[in-house]
């Protein structure tokens, strides 16, 4: 196959359908399915996928676009809040494991350089595997998901003096020296305060400019510029690509446009994230796997559990019970991509002995292979070392047994979990009426787990779905969709299992009201005739009409299907690229060291925090409405409401005062 990317980006796509399919039916993690495609299709197997510069730095994009989206969702409060995790048990995990296994290795009579850098091999932990898998899992922002996603950042940072060691021994050992690994960090700290410093004057009146062209394609043009412009700067400087990029959207995070930037970036991230794990599968080789299988199992083993050991006491440092420390180790105890790096670089300027790397190289590739078991189960083995017995339920099986209990009783289903979704949702609560959303969008779904609503993850229109979510039970179903034709799908579904229950459905007009309501619909509301209605009702109020004449009058433009409001004259507009900026409802998760632990909930009000608390959630129990007397601990979820820049300060207010 040619070097070109188009064939390689061919050969991606078609591999990643099959691959996502297959690993859905048979219920596995989509990224044991890449690597086991770039296990079969790398140069070590059948070689219809080339090992090529065109192939790593697409892969390394995958990273880039990884980090960036993860640091929409983060923030410089949150960032300084944290800064003791990052430093210091960052520190503490990654000179703590290199010491320990440069030692080993100068025991086995490795010279003290090669020895350092193997060290630092087994140190770095994979930032794409961590994240990816603790965010699906909803744990990222659980006390072990916060500590390893600090940890990962540091190393990160911490990789450039050993990436400085091991090119500096391909000539020979004398070009090393205390001059050059600081010639490194400074040029990596001048990068660091170059993209902040950019990100926080010239990004926001950028994308302001940009956003207010409405044209969609330069504001696509202009997310990729940033993403991939940041990280250039952050490998210029010597640091790693992705740690440029998640600076890069850290400071995004603190603009409106955040959640527009994550849609458009969100696709390019997929895609090349699957090409990343099939880059993972290409470096094994099986015929070396064969001939030195104990030696690569035994490798593996003593890697895995002397990293976690060490992990996992540097974190008993900074946490108050051994569960946390032990789930913290585990979490970090798999191998990373940096670990390759380091080796990939030793071999290529042939400073250490191929008899020593490539097991290692192995062992340290099927550590990331087996990291989605590994992480799927950290909870299980934190449990299992304490002797603890008892289901190990995480707080997404919490979750689902909370909501499939809801299924089994009187119920409605709204499907569709947007603004209008939400404020259905918040008036069924407030009557005592119980509800399940189902909706396709995994960051709405994930944010609306954390704050506890009951939503699932789910096509509305899959008849297994509306099953799962009780429609043998529910009272009613809202349909909350704008776009008709997905409408007509959940309507089809709905009526194949249940003639009989009552479904609303939104509509953005009349224009397919008969179609809708003979595909099943109870009751159609379209928006524009609601509205004017509602208009028309406040205006007739305000003329001194009778209550009982208005009512009459609006009852009778229902009845009659708004006959009335149809002919009206239409305009062609063009709308803008972003909805008019309206209040939202934020969570933000209170870590170690923020300035609001330890103080009353009108103290932060006191502060500047000029948004609405409406609710608070510890250990794992949502409470509305908090007083004003409630004081703040380590690891609430604190959901807000209000506008977008008051929001953002009462972040800033939350973390750093």
């Amino acid at each position: 196959m040619s070097d070109s990317p188009l064939p390689l980006i061919l050969v991606l796509l078609a591999t990643s359908v099959v691959v996502v399919t297959l690993a859905r039916r048979l219920g596995l993690p989509s990224i044991l399915g890449y690597v086991a495609v770039g296990l079969a299709l790398g140069p070590h197997a059948f070689g219809v996928f080339p090992e090529s510069e065109s192939t790593h730095l697409l892969a390394e994009l995958g990273v880039v676009f990884l980090l960036f989206t993860l640091g929409l969702e983060f923030s410089w409060p949150r960032m300084v809040a944290m800064r003791r995790e990052v430093f210091g048990l960052g520190s503490l995990q990654v000179f703590g494991t290199a010491a320990a296994v440069a030692l080993i290795a100068r025991f086995f009579g490795l010279a003290w350089p090669q020895s350092i850098v193997i060290g630092g091999v087994v140190a770095m932990s994979s930032t794409v595997l961590i994240v990816q898998q603790l965010t699906e899992r909803a744990e990222l922002n659980r006390t072990h998901g916060r500590l390893a996603f600090s940890v990962v950042l540091f190393q990160d940072i911490a990789v450039v003096p050993f990436l400085a060691l091991a090119a500096a021994l391909g000539t020979s050992a004398e070009t090393f020296s205390f001059a050059s690994v600081a010639s490194f960090v400074g040029a990596g700290a001048l990068a660091v305060l170059v993209v902040l410093a950019a990100g926080r004057w010239l990004l926001r009146p950028l994308l302001y400019v940009i956003a207010n062209s409405r044209l969609r394609e330069l504001f696509t043009l202009a997310v990729l510029l940033v993403a991939l412009a940041s990280a250039w700067a952050s490998q210029l400087a010597g640091l790693s690509m992705a740690l440029g990029a998640f600076l890069a959207g850290m400071m995004l995070a603190e603009t409106e446009y955040s959640h527009q930037v994550e849609s458009v970036i969100r696709p390019f991230r997929d895609i090349l994230l699957g090409l990343f794990f099939i880059s993972v599968g290409m470096l094994l080789d099986f015929n070396a796997l064969w001939r030195e299988l104990g030696l690569i199992l035994l490798l593996l083993v003593s890697l895995v559990v002397l990293k976690g050991i060490i992990a996992g006491f540097a974190t008993r440092l900074f946490v108050d019970n051994n569960f946390k420390a032990i789930r913290t180790g585990v979490t970090l105890a798999v191998g990373g991509e940096f670990g390759i790096a380091l080796l990939t670089l030793l071999l290529q300027n042939k400073a250490i002995d191929p008899a020593i790397a490539q097991p290692l190289l192995v062992a340290v590739v099927l550590g990331m292979v087996l990291a989605p078991l590994i992480l799927a189960n950290n909870k299980r083995v934190a449990r299992l070392l304490l002797g603890q017995r008892g289901p190990p339920k995480t707080s997404i099986e919490r979750e689902d047994a909370a909501t499939q209990a809801v299924a089994k009783r009187e119920h409605v289903i709204l499907c569709g979990f947007g603004r209008v979704g939400q404020n259905i949702g918040r008036v069924l609560e407030s009557q005592g009426f119980e509800y399940i959303a189902i909706d396709l969008d995994p960051v709405r779904v994930r944010a609306a787990r954390q704050a506890g609503h009951p939503v699932v993850y789910g096509d509305s229109a899959d008849e297994q779905v509306l099953t799962e979510v009780g429609l043998a039970n529910a009272n009613a179903v809202v349909i909350s969709f704008s776009d008709t034709r997905t409408s007509l799908g959940i309507l089809r579904a709905l009526r194949r299992q249940r003639t009989d229950v009552f479904v609303l459905v939104r509509a953005p007009d009349d224009s397919r009201l008969l179609e809708l309501k003979a595909a099943g619909a109870t009751e159609v509301v379209p928006e524009t005739f609601e509205a004017s209605l509602t208009l028309a009702s406040h205006v007739l109020m305000s003329l001194k009409v009778p209550p009982t004449t208005i009512m009459r009058t609006v009852i009778e433009l229902r009845g009659n299907r708004y006959e009335m409001l149809r002919n009206v004259i239409t305009e062609t507009d063009l709308s803008p690229l972003h909805p008019a900026i309206t209040d939202a409802e934020r969570s933000i998760v209170v870590p170690p060291g923020s300035w609001c632990v330890g103080k009353r909930l009108d103290e932060v009000r006191g502060a500047g925090a000029a948004v609405t608390f409406t609710g608070i959630r510890r250990q794992g129990i949502l409470g509305r409405e908090p007083s004003g007397d409630t004081v703040f601990e380590e690891g609430d979820i604190v959901l807000v409401h209000g506008s977008p820049e008051a929001l953002e300060h009462a972040e800033h207010v939350l973390l750093a005062g």
